[in-house]
C-alpha cells in the first residue's frame, strides 16, 4: 500500500513537472514528437531502451565540464511520445551534460513510476550507499561514455570498462558503453570475460556509410553472436547520413539481429540532443533538439525484423530480462 508520505511526494513531483511544462511552453520550446503514425502492431509491454531526461536547469544544473547544452525535455513530453508510439516502458539514461549527477534521471523515473528504469553515470567518488539508493529507485546499470565525455583512446576505454565491470559484480547490474566502433576490438576480450552484461548503445558507434566490414563491426557481431554483449539499435540517425527514415542503417541493424536476436534492444534516443561539435558554438550555448520523427524510425523495425516474434524479443523480452521489469 502506498503511504501518505510517498503519495504526497509523488503528487508534488507531478505538480512540479506540470509547472515546469507550463513555464517551458511560454518560451515556445518543445522536444520532437512523432509525425508519422506507427504502421505495425507494437507488442504489449514494449520498451524504449534509450531516452534522456533534461530538467529545468535551475533545478538540474549542467556540469561545468559538459561539451554541449540543451533545452529542457520533460516527463509529460516523454509520456506523449510513448503514447504515440504505443510503447509502455522506458529506460532513462543519464546524459553526459550532467556528469555524474543522476538527479534528472531519477526525477524522470519517479514521475514515470513502475514502467521506468534507469542507467546512471558514476565515478570513484560514488559510494556503495549511493548505488544502493539508486538501485531502489530503479537504476539497473551504469554508463561508460568514451564518445562524448573524456578521452577516446581505446586503451583508456579498456581501463574504464574493466573498472566498471569490477564494480558491478556484486549487484549484477549491466555496464552500458557509448563508444566509437573502432575502440571495440580493444574491449573485446574484457567484454567476452565479463561476469555482468555489457551493452553497446547506438549500433556500437558503427556508421552506415562504412559498411559491415568497418573496423570494429565484425568484433561487435562476434560478441553479440556469442551472447556476450547486447547492442541497442537506437538513435539510427547517429549511424546514418540519409534522413528522414535513415534506411541506410538497415544493413547494420539486420546484421546485428541476425547475429543474435536475444541480445538486441531498441531505443529512440529521445529527445535527440545535438551533442556534436559545431563551428562557433560554445558548450554553454543552448542547442535545439534535432527534429527526428520517432514514428518513422520505429516503422523501420519491421524492415529490420520482419518476424513478429523477433520484434517481441527486441521490444519486450530482452528489456524485461536486462532491466528487471
Amino acid at each position: 500500500m502506498t503511504t501518505p508520505t510517498k503519495l504526497s511526494s509523488r503528487r508534488e513531483v507531478l505538480m512540479t513537472a506540470a509547472a515546469i511544462f507550463t513555464a517551458r511552453r511560454a518560451f515556445g520550446a518543445k522536444a520532437a514528437q512523432p509525425a508519422t503514425p506507427v504502421n505495425f502492431k507494437v507488442p504489449a509491454h514494449a520498451c524504449d531502451c534509450h531516452t534522456h531526461m533534461f530538467g529545468d536547469p535551475a533545478k538540474f544544473p549542467f556540469a561545468a565540464t559538459r561539451s554541449y547544452s540543451t533545452e529542457p525535455a520533460l516527463p509529460d513530453e516523454m509520456l506523449a511520445l510513448h503514447r504515440a508510439l504505443h510503447v509502455e516502458r522506458v529506460v532513462i539514461v543519464t546524459p553526459s551534460v550532467y556528469g555524474t549527477d543522476n538527479s534528472a534521471t531519477l526525477y524522470g523515473i519517479e514521475v514515470r513510476g513502475k514502467t521506468a528504469r534507469g542507467v546512471a553515470v558514476i565515478d570513484d567518488r560514488t559510494t556503495e550507499g549511493e548505488l544502493d539508493k539508486m538501485g531502489r529507485a530503479g537504476i539497473r546499470g551504469i554508463r561508460v561514455n568514451v564518445a562524448t565525455a573524456g578521452p577516446t583512446d581505446p586503451a583508456v576505454a579498456r581501463k574504464r570498462l574493466e573498472s566498471a565491470i569490477e564494480r558491478m559484480k556484486r549487484r549484477n547490474w549491466h555496464v552500458q558503453v557509448y563508444t566509437n566502433i573502432a575502440a571495440i576490438p580493444a574491449m573485446k576480450e574484457i567484454v567476452a570475460a565479463s561476469s555482468v552484461p555489457v551493452v553497446f548503445d547506438h549500433f556500437g558507434g558503427a556508421q552506415a556509410a562504412a559498411g559491415l566490414s568497418q573496423p570494429g563491426f565484425p568484433e561487435l557481431l562476434e560478441l553479440v553472436r556469442s551472447g556476450k554483449a547486447y547492442v541497442k539499435i537506437s538513435g539510427a540517425y547517429r549511424a546514418s547520413t540519409r534522413g528522414p527514415a535513415h534506411e541506410d542503417a538497415t544493413p547494420l541493424a539486420k546484421a546485428l539481429i541476425a547475429a543474435n536476436p536475444d541480445r538486441i534492444l531498441w531505443g529512440t534516443d529521445w529527445p535527440h540532443p545535438d551533442s556534436n561539435a559545431r563551428p562557433g558554438r560554445l558548450p554553454t550555448d543552448v542547442a535545439a533538439f534535432l527534429p527526428i520523427d520517432d514514428g518513422l524510425l520505429l516503422n523501420q523495425l519491421p524492415v529490420w525484423a520482419p518476424d513478429a516474434a523477433t520484434r517481441e524479443k527486441i521490444l519486450v523480452r530482452n528489456p524485461a530480462r536486462l532491466y528487471a521489469f
